[in-house]
């Protein structure tokens, strides 16, 4: 019986799409910051230190879950 109440549980998981949000707007910050980058090369730095903090927060999150 627990077995069965995994594979519910995996396949609920699989249907839940709540993180697809998630990378949606990751995705749209990104083409925003690279339309900008380009339009605006003086604030290209600026961008890239932003998305680099982003990256470092994230990397410290999933291994700290882990």
């Amino acid at each position: 019986m627990r077995k069965l109440s995994n594979v519910v549980l995996r396949l609920r998981v699989c249907q839940d799409g709540a993180g697809q949000d998630l990378v949606e707007y990751a995705l749209m910050s990104g083409f925003v910051a690279l339309a900008a980058s380009a339009m605006m090369p003086g604030i290209s730095h600026q961008i890239s230190i932003i998305f680099s903090r982003v990256a470092s927060v994230m990397t410290k999150s999933t291994t700290q879950g882990s």
